[in-house]
Order: structure tokens, then sequence, then C-alpha cells
């Protein structure tokens, strides 16, 4: 049984269903709203003071906004250093793209090389400050070495569930980090569903996208660290590479809690949330356009991440692409390859696939009149192309 602990430092105070909004316990270990078999999201008490200034001196890391994530307890914080990555400021493809600004948070710096150590740093404190001994999560790639990393740290069993067609690197990084790992054939679906079975067999803490709720506020970091390096500001357009979406969700949920916070106005005009997937496998562009695709057409791409048959947070994306104006659009293997090439020949930066989609996806958005030439754009590169050499060959 794991144990109940007494709120300490957080402003977290509860977690609700995401559809029915009924109230969730914060001080026991919790997965998913069983309600409504929705995901839990984590609520704060934002009438306590919390200010911009107060942030000055802390560790260029998430964890800098400590009140507004659920870590009751700062000695569970299991941390390598994760966040604060660097906006970069594209301009010879802003020139290219025929666009007046264009900037790309590089996900790509965090441990184990991409935005996964987020969340898992995240959901791994969580568990830690349960008591949990063993951790099960299936991936596509990154979210696996992640986990497996963070598990080390922690003193923590992780056993690690992945397609059998994930390039290699991923694979030994799970090994190095002395995970147990599984091999399925098939794409992340099946992972999920071998994943679930060993959680009821074994007890495992089971860390899929969405169906606990610490992740997601790991994710979230994303968004308060991009309107604090903006200057308070935010971007017109935001383009997303989205699989399981727990990214996109939480930098949405950022914005929220700042208007809450009192740190972005509450009129204030929030960016376009724009999702790109890929061409193989795009199910939230299939139902912005009424596309209704069995999950067995999709097929594996090059971006790992993008994978994604059915994501469990569906319902909360579209709602984000609704209240945002925001689009999706799916981008081709080809597509991707060529992108990753032109960003590191022009800016000197190795992207991830998924990465390099949202470059690709710019002259379709403008073509479809989604972006204008002065749209101020910010790409989020998830991962880092150094992973994905292998996928490109």
């Amino acid at each position: 049984m794991h144990q109940s602990i007494a709120p300490s430092i957080s402003l977290a105070t509860h977690l609700e269903c995401s559809h029915c909004n009924k109230h969730y316990p914060l001080n026991t270990l919790q997965t998913y709203a069983h309600c409504c078999q929705k995901p839990l999201v984590a609520k704060y008490d934002f009438a306590q003071s919390l200010r911009p200034e107060d942030l000055a001196g802390r560790p260029a890391t998430m964890w800098r906004y400590q009140e507004v994530l659920p870590i009751l307890k700062d000695d569970h914080i299991v941390s390598l250093g994760e966040g604060m990555t660097p906006i970069l400021n594209l301009k010879k493809l802003a020139q290219s793209y025929g666009l007046e600004s264009l900037k790309m948070k590089d996900e790509s710096l965090n441990p184990t090389g991409s935005f996964k150590a987020r969340g898992l740093s995240m959901a791994i404190s969580k568990a830690k400050e349960f008591g949990v001994k063993h951790c099960v999560i299936p991936t596509a790639g990154n979210a696996g070495g992640a986990m497996s990393a963070y598990c080390a740290a922690a003193g923590m069993q992780a056993t690690v569930i992945m397609p059998k067609h994930t390039p290699r690197i991923f694979q030994d990084e799970c090994r190095y980090f002395g995970a147990e790992l599984i091999l399925v054939d098939g794409l992340i679906d099946r992972c999920g569903a071998l994943a679930a079975k060993l959680e009821k067999e074994t007890g495992a803490f089971n860390i899929s996208t969405l169906k606990e709720p610490y992740r997601l506020e790991g994710k979230k970091t994303m968004g308060y660290e991009l309107v604090e390096q903006l200057n308070w500001n935010l971007p017109d357009v935001i383009l997303y590479p989205t699989g399981g979406g727990t990214g996109l969700l939480g930098i949405w949920k950022a914005f929220y809690e700042m208007m809450d916070l009192g740190w972005l106005d509450s009129s204030a005009r929030l960016p376009r949330m724009i999702v790109v997937q890929a061409q193989n496998c795009a199910p939230i562009v299939d139902r912005l356009n009424g596309v209704d695709r069995s999950t067995k057409a999709y097929r594996e791409s090059l971006a790992n991440g993008l994978a994604v048959p059915t994501a469990f947070g569906e319902d909360m994306i579209m709602e984000v692409l609704y209240e945002s104006g925001g689009t999706g659009i799916a981008i081709s293997e080809e597509e991707m390859v060529a992108g990753v090439k032109e960003m590191a020949a022009s800016e000197g930066v190795l992207v991830a696939p998924e990465g390099a989609a949202l470059l690709k996806a710019i002259p379709k958005l403008k073509a479809s009149q989604h972006i204008s030439d002065t749209d101020s754009v910010l790409m989020i590169n998830t991962g880092s192309g150094y992973k994905y050499l292998e996928n490109l060959d």
C-alpha cells in the first residue's frame, strides 16, 4: 500500500476529472478519472500570492515554478536539471519562409535529449513521494529512456515497453539506465495494452500518457518558461508536434494558470495552437477533417513520437484547437527528412523529425491562411535529431 502524505510547499489542492470536474484527492497516488474514463488534471489555489519577481535567483530548471507543481515536499524531487531550454531566433529560416518572426524552443537540450524529461521528472518524483518501487511505461522511444533515467536516479525498478521497430539507440538507452525492456510488434497502442496488463499483475505504477495526472504538470512548465523567456509576451502561433498531446495540453493549461496568477492579462489573446502530425498516423487531423479511419490503418513513422494511433486525451486536444482557433496538419516522411537537413544546414540545429515537421508545415499553413507573414511563430522542437539518425538513413 502506498503511503499518504500531508501538503507542504505546493499550492496544489486537488485533482479533477477533465470531463465532469469530479474532485479526486491529491494526497493519494492517482491514475485517471474512473468516473468518466478521462484524464485527471491538477488544480491549485491561486488566491495565494506568487509573483514573477519571486522567480529571481531561482535555479534555471522547471522546478523554479515549484508552487504550481504537485510535489508536496521538495526532498521527493528527482531532478537531472530539466527545463529552461533556450528559445532560438531562426532568422535565416524566417526569411526563407517569408515570416517576420520565427522562433524555436529547443527541448533537445533536456536530460535524455527530449521534452519527455519534464514529464518523467515530475511523474517519478510523485511516485517517489508515495513510496512506489516499480514503474512501467509504454513508449515510442524518448519517454522510455527518460523514465529509465529518472527511475535510476530515484532507485526504482523500471519496465519499458517499446515497439520492436524503434531504433536501437532508444533501446540501448533504456538498458544502460538499468531498465527491463520489452519489445512488442506493432505501435504504441499495443505497448499500452501490455503496460495495463503488467500494472494489474505486478502492481507497478503505470506512467502511460495521461493515464496518470503528473506528466502533464511537468510538461506545462514549457508554457511558463516560454512566457517568461519572451518577457511576458505570447507568440501569435505555436506549432506543436502531436502524438499523445500532453505537451500541447500542458502549455495551454499553463497559460490559463498564469492568467489566474495575474502573470498574464485575463484579456490576453492566446496563441493559435497548431497540431502537426505524420501523414502515416494523423488521428487528430483526420478527426478535424471528419475522416473516420480505423486505428489499424495507421502506420509507423520515422518520427517515433508521432506514431500514436489513439490519444487518451484526444477530446482535450480538440478543445484546445477549438478554443485557440488553431488547426491540424499532416506532414509526409519525405518532408520530415528534408526539414531535418534544411534546419541543420541553415541554422546549425539538428532537430528530431517531429520538430522538422513543424517547419514543413509552415508553407501549407500560410497557403491555407492559418498563418500570415506578420505572425510571430514559435515552434516546439521536442527532441534531439542525433537520436534519430538511424531513422533518417
